[in-house]
């Protein structure tokens, strides 16, 4: 065997191997075999440029090079489905239908309702040449790059009887493993944490980076076969077929006779879909004949031939074992309720925050009651209520402790806020410890390799207790540490030394200054330029800068007094961290016609980052906001705009514009 027939014969395994991995859940060789063919074929490729095939298993990953994504219109619209929340509504919907038909008996195809982002796909001659986003029904987003990324999705069909032209419709999702991963990556680099699921699935689709969007680990469910010629004449039969082509096809879907059918279908999913590794929120029901479906047209909105069944959101009653106390890296003491496990959404729930001592007296919560746990497809599990009929006779109200968990310091509650918060800034070790994964995260100093675990075995160990000892570590230091070995130490030990060009803004968010957040900190480092002008201004001149004013001014000077703090500043500047603003990072002001003017940033967009509307936004003199109040001049609304912040601005309104007014606004559309 050649070169040239070698690379073919490792595609073509590869490809399947990809397929049992990813669709079937049913792999037949470990990861490291995997891994080995994997570079065997990269290494035949480059050697053999002219074989070049964009459909290849080394093709996956994606390129950092960033695109915006054009649009185009959708050959068939994606129309949404009428939505149900009753097994009767779904029957009755049943019987219609039955009856627009003129007494001919319909088979119905029951499926499971993935929450995701819509997604159509294109394939010539087996081959994937287009991916669209659902977009506003008429038109959407081509993100083939992003999509090529998702191993669960055939780059190249396999098996036979495809047509040359087809569209296949179906459901982007981020399974609750590789969300829960997302989040805690995000936690640690202090960046807000997604919602839910279908909200990291959308914002990750719509990413500039491929390779990013790769790494996420997204996956795809597809549901739906449009196209001239079609194998067979009923859904069920083409989605089947479809499965044999290798796409990844529930095995939720069965084909259901009757009504009763259709109720233990309902009744049998309500309960099975949370032991299913992707959230769901509902099942759809579809008419199976192609040529009833023709028969029974359309809406405006919808096809009468479907429909869609919303299950209630999800709550669960489960009884609290203890409450314990957690302090954090500013000293405040959060109340959690250690829980009998409960399965909700898709994973076992065995803690929830209660957040604050009024939330426990709010609720009036006592020893091992009966909670109320409600996820409903977001990531922090909530406590929303008491089963009083449960409570044990007796059992005294869960107390808040009046002393640190961690150090026994007396706790202090800050005037005018919920939160109790233990004073001992520079001997809680939850609170060093919390500072130095802080100082490490991927917003401020970005240093890889140092997470929860890491920093509190560098405390105990002795060898950081403040983020300036680690510019005192060496390799060797980190080999005395569980876990570490050469290459992991030399890792963060190069982390280290390329944090030292963080930009200055980015080390002022890293301290630890309480309530200054990476937007106050870009602010104050821009008015500031450098770190010896910031550590001697006063609370006046701080106030003065841009959304900072007297409270959080007030936080900074003291800050900066402290003798600790600025001795760990001074060691920071020693090691060579950057202290002030470099002269290409001060950015001129384009101009000031949104001067004056409040905007609110939300959603999911195509043509530019929310970072750089945001900087776009004050490169004309606008201001930045994260909340809506009477003050908001405008919100600026990509996709998925969160339905809160919507219903606010609806209630206050606030104008809402897309990215293409925005940029006509400011000249640049």
């Amino acid at each position: 065997m050649n070169d040239i027939e070698r690379i073919d014969a490792l595609r073509d395994e590869l490809n399947r191997h990809n397929y049992n991995y990813y669709v079937l859940n049913a792999p037949e060789i470990d990861d490291r075999e995997f891994d080995m063919l994997m570079k065997e074929l990269e290494t035949l490729e480059a050697a053999h440029p002219e074989h070049h095939d964009p459909d290849s298993p080394t093709q996956r990953v994606g390129s950092d090079i960033n695109k915006g994504f054009e649009q185009t219109p959708h050959i068939y619209p994606m129309l949404s489905l009428a939505n149900t929340y009753s097994i009767g509504d779904v029957d009755a919907w049943f019987e219609r239908t039955g009856e627009a038909l003129m007494g001919q008996k319909p088979t119905v195809v029951g499926e499971m309702k993935f929450d995701g982002t819509g997604i159509s796909l294109i394939y010539e001659h087996g081959r994937l040449v287009r991916a669209v986003t659902r977009g506003d029904g008429e038109k959407g987003d081509v993100v083939t790059d992003n999509v090529r990324t998702i191993k669960s999705i055939p780059l190249k069909l396999q098996g036979t009887g495809w047509p040359d032209f087809f569209e296949i419709r179906g459901e982007i999702v981020l399974p609750w493993a590789a969300f829960e991963r997302l989040n805690a990556e995000r936690e640690a680099a202090g960046e807000a944490l997604f919602a839910n699921p279908r909200n990291a699935a959308a914002g990750t689709l719509k990413l500039l980076n491929p390779s990013e969007v790769g790494r996420r680990g997204l996956d795809a469910y597809l549901y739906y076969l449009l196209g001239p010629e079609l194998p067979y004449d009923n859904h069920y039969d083409n989605m089947s077929a479809a499965r044999s082509w290798g796409f990844k096809i529930s095995d939720a879907m069965t084909k259901l006779e009757t009504i009763e059918d259709v109720d233990r279908y309902i009744n049998y999913w309500d309960k099975a879909r949370k032991e299913l590794p992707v959230a769901t929120d509902g099942l759809v029901f579809k008419v199976n004949s192609l040529r009833q479906q023709l028969n029974l047209g359309f809406t405006a909105k919808s096809p009468r031939w479907a429909v869609a069944y919303k299950f209630a959101a999800e709550r669960a009653l489960t009884r609290l074992r203890f409450v314990s106390f957690d302090v954090g890296r500013m000293g405040i003491i959060t109340p959690v309720a250690n829980l009998e496990p409960v399965l909700l959404s898709g994973t076992v729930v065995k803690r929830a925050s209660m957040h604050n001592e009024d939330i426990i007296r709010s609720l009036d919560i006592h020893e091992h009651d009966m909670l109320y746990v409600e996820k409903g497809g977001e990531i922090i599990p909530k406590i929303t209520g008491v089963e009083l009929s449960e409570r044990h006779p007796g059992e005294p109200a869960v107390e808040f402790v009046s002393h640190c968990p961690a150090c026994g310091t007396p706790l202090i509650r800050v005037e005018g806020e919920a939160a109790w918060v233990c004073p001992n800034k520079y001997g809680c070790v939850p609170q060093i410890v919390g500072r130095i994964e802080h100082f490490v995260g991927r917003s401020m100093m970005n240093i890889d390799g140092i997470g929860k675990e890491t920093a509190a075995a560098l405390y105990s160990h002795g060898l950081a207790t403040t983020p300036a000892d680690l510019y005192d570590l060496t390799a060797d230091d980190l080999l005395v540490v569980d876990g570490f070995a050469a290459k992991s130490a030399a890792r963060v030990i190069d982390g280290i030394a390329a944090s030292r060009s963080v930009p200055f803004e980015r080390v002022v968010f890293a301290l630890s200054i309480p309530y200054v957040g990476e937007t106050t900190a870009k602010k104050v480092a821009r008015a500031a330029k450098d770190i010896d002008r910031l550590m001697g201004m006063s609370a006046d001149e701080l106030a003065a800068i841009e959304d900072v004013g007297p409270r959080i001014a007030a936080t900074i000077e003291a800050f900066f007094a402290d003798a600790d703090n600025r001795r760990m500043v001074e060691r920071l500047r020693a090691a060579g961290v950057c202290m002030a603003i470099a002269e290409d990072e001060v950015a001129e002001k384009a101009s000031d016609i949104l001067a004056g003017k409040t905007f609110v940033i939300s959603g999911v967009f195509a043509k530019h980052s929310r970072d750089e509307y945001k900087a776009m936004i004050e490169a004309h003199g606008g201001k930045n906001s994260g909340s809506i109040s009477k003050k908001t001049d405008y919100i600026l609304a990509g996709e998925n705009m969160g339905p809160a912040k919507l219903e606010k601005a609806q209630k206050l309104g606030v104008p809402i514009i897309d990215e293409d007014k925005f940029l006509t606004m400011i000249g640049e559309a």
